[in-house]
């Protein structure tokens, strides 16, 4: 299996010295993506410097704040770009556990893609707001309903358990 993880990073120098190593533990096959924006706390430099350690770990270096969007997509294109099958986002703040990584690739061997939720049983959400708990859930709704999707967990491809999976028939 020919799988990367992509870890946008802005100020996560804590958590990223204790996500990589998860990461690589869980599953021996995975390599992993940060793409930095800039962090003026040291990441980009802590990222580098793991990734001196195993050719596991590839950092994208961005010189400045483009936002967890962008960073996705440029890391959706280096992955391409070097023939990984399967990629799959995280967040570096543990919002997405790294022991769910290896679900996540078991439904992915029968579609085309796989979508975590935090809304299902077996999901779940730790040390968040009310508020963005709301933000959350209302946001889901929302895209839910406005796109007929079947899917419980629309604001992100997070932790837990698998909420959807689709194969794509040609």
């Amino acid at each position: 299996m020919n799988a990367i993880v992509i870890v946008p990073t802005y100020n996560e120098r804590d958590n990223l010295a204790s996500l990589i190593p998860a990461i690589l533990e869980v599953d021996g096959a995975l390599d992993i993506l940060v793409v930095d924006d800039g962090s003026p706390d040291g990441t980009g430099e802590l990222a580098e410097s793991l990734a001196m350690r195993t050719d596991r770990v590839r950092v994208l270096q961005r010189g400045s704040k483009q936002g967890l969007g962008t960073a996705y997509i440029d890391g959706f294109r280096y992955a391409l770009s070097q023939g990984y099958d399967y990629m799959i986002q995280m967040d570096a703040d543990f919002s997405h556990r790294p022991e769910d990584l290896p679900l996540l690739l078991k439904a992915a061997e029968d579609a085309d893609l796989v979508i975590g939720s935090r809304n299902v049983p077996g999901g779940r959400v730790e040390n968040w707001s009310f508020v963005r708990r709301f933000i959350s859930k209302g946001g889901s709704l929302y895209a839910r309903t406005l796109l007929s999707l079947p899917i419980k967990d629309c604001t992100g491809a997070s932790s837990a358990s698998v909420d959807a999976s689709w194969r794509h028939s040609t």
